[in-house]
């Protein structure tokens, strides 16, 4: 037999309690929400409390401003993630089912969807304030990458999204039909990438560490928008790069497309997770560029 990794028995629930007939729950996944916005909260605090950080301008907000931003980004998150999987991923499903889109409670939460809800939270409290928006977005993709990282821990820990069958020595036997479900493969044999630990390995650990550096070493705020460009960009690499081992969603995949690419033309193309992940990786590049020649 191939050298796999059983899957851990970890439960999604961190504890549950019976309150009047009812069960309350605290799931590893809302932890990890909570827990990255709290971290990302005292990211950015402590960064607008060191003023060599910044130009001679100062730091574009305030820790109040920094905790009135919060609830804005929260609702972004939420409302963006949400449909932005309904629209990016089961628009046909949900359409027929229009009820469900609000029960979040079941899963299905798009990153890009929940980037583009934070864009326009931001943008949107930036605006009422009167605060420079490039500093005040650099200020906040500094300070996201643990709460990613957090986040992709919580879907290992749910055995949810996980990898393409794998025969590598640490591929996850991971539990359900669905996971199982590998031709040629008896139930219970099925191993798997761990594609979650992938993610946040790239999209937390190793971005988290370059933005950080960019900005104790580098002065990256002083070039307003370089730390949103890197973060954009570094965010869209790692993506685009984890899509080749992840497993895509069920929807995309048929007897003629297996791999279940988005956009394909003769077995080669693109899953729905890298073709979001292009403009990201542009737009990325743009930011970057724009800050370095602003600098010249």
């Amino acid at each position: 037999m191939q050298a796999v990794i059983p899957f851990p028995h970890l439960s999604p629930e961190v504890f549950s309690i019976s309150l009047f007939g009812m069960e309350f729950a605290l799931r590893w996944y809302a932890l990890a929400y909570i827990a990255g916005i709290l971290i990302a909260w005292r990211l950015a605090v402590t960064a607008v409390k060191r003023p060599a950080l910044w130009p001679a301008s100062g730091a574009p907000m305030t820790p109040k401003q920094i905790e009135d931003l919060l609830t804005w980004i929260i609702l972004g998150v939420i409302l963006g993630g949400r449909l932005g999987f309904v629209l990016f991923y089961q628009p046909a499903y949900y359409l027929t089912h229009p009820v469900e889109i609000v029960m979040v409670w079941q899963g299905g939460m798009s990153f890009h969807g929940g980037f583009l809800g934070v864009v326009i939270a931001a943008w949107a409290y930036t605006r009422q304030q009167g605060i420079a928006r490039l500093p005040a977005a650099d200020l906040i993709a500094s300070s996201v990458p643990p709460g990613l990282m957090l986040g992709r821990l919580a879907n290992f820990v749910n055995a949810e999204l996980w990898g393409r069958p794998s025969d590598l020595p640490w591929a996850v036997i991971f539990p359900g039909v669905a996971a199982q479900d590998c031709p040629g493969v008896l139930p219970g044999l099925c191993a798997r990438h761990p594609s979650q630990l992938y993610e946040a390995a790239l999209e937390g650990l190793i971005l988290g560490a370059l933005l950080l550096w960019l900005v104790y070493r580098r002065g990256a705020f002083k070039r307003p928008g370089l730390v949103l460009g890197s973060f954009i960009g570094g965010y869209g690499i790692a993506r685009f790069i984890v899509e080749f081992f992840r497993q895509p969603d069920a929807q995309f995949v048929t007897p003629g497309n297996p791999l279940g690419l988005a956009l394909h033309l003769n077995g080669y193309g693109l899953t729905m997770g890298q073709c979001l992940s292009l403009p990201m990786i542009l737009l990325g590049l743009w930011f970057i560029w724009r800050a370095r020649r602003s600098m010249a």
